[in-house]
């Protein structure tokens, strides 16, 4: 079931260290005050990501096509839930519970970036497209936690920051996502290696969990500050 272009033992590691993200996005929802929240999101999670991993196993994915096919099946679909769930009342009111510095510090998750370095060491994908991915998730996730706590101690800067270190995480990962296409038009038009691999098991969680989850975590910030004129 596990690609066999990586050690088992990284496919074995990569896959317990995303429970760690659904986990802390689950709990988000629990900080939110929602009734029985981080089980309901666990569950969606859950779900959706071993309906995933079925059809990666199945080569669902293997065509090399534009725009990806695990892109068009799960990425896309995925942002237009959770545009529904940002647009919801209920996220609103959770969304004003919930305090800033949560909202930054569950970026530590993007620690997993760190996947895309190793992959490229693998040669497994493009030099700047892993680059790019790798680098940019590993500062955000770095740097969420001074912002966090200049936000928890509230640093006359903190706002200004929280803001900065947003922006700048939002443009990472619409950045790789643009990057994904690219380097796929690129693979197509060239017969060269592009991104394919994020299609295989249990990587293809990269594209199917988190260009819409992060990018809506992202939105959360933005709306909390809007809501939270003073830190």
């Amino acid at each position: 079931m596990f690609s066999e272009e990586v050690p088992i033992a990284f496919s074995i590691i990569f896959l317990i260290a995303f429970l760690f993200p659904i986990l802390m996005v689950a709990r988000l929802a629990d900080k939110g005050g929602i009734q029985n929240g981080s089980k309901w999101v666990f569950l969606f999670y859950s779900i959706y990501l071993t309906i995933v991993a079925i059809a990666s196993h199945n080569d669902f994915y293997d065509e090399i096509m534009l725009p990806p096919k695990i892109v068009l099946t799960t990425t896309i679909p995925l942002a237009v839930f959770v545009t529904f769930i940002y647009l919801t009342p209920l996220c609103k009111k959770a969304n004003a519970t919930i305090e800033l510095k949560d909202l930054v510090s569950i970026h530590l998750f993007r620690l997993i970036g760190s996947t895309f370095i190793i992959l490229l060491l693998l040669k497994l994908i493009p030099k700047p497209f892993a680059l790019f991915a790798g680098i940019g998730d590993l500062v955000t996730a770095i740097s969420s936690i001074f912002v966090s706590r200049a936000v928890q101690n509230k640093r006359r800067f903190a706002r200004r920051l929280t803001y900065i270190w947003n922006t700048f995480g939002l443009l990472d990962i619409i950045g790789t996502s643009v990057l994904a296409i690219v380097f796929t038009k690129i693979s197509i038009d060239n017969n060269v290696q592009g991104v394919e691999f994020l299609a295989q098991f249990p990587f293809c969680f990269i594209p199917a969990f988190a260009p819409p989850t992060i990018i809506f975590l992202h939105l959360l910030v933005y709306r909390k500050l809007s809501l939270q004129k003073n830190l």
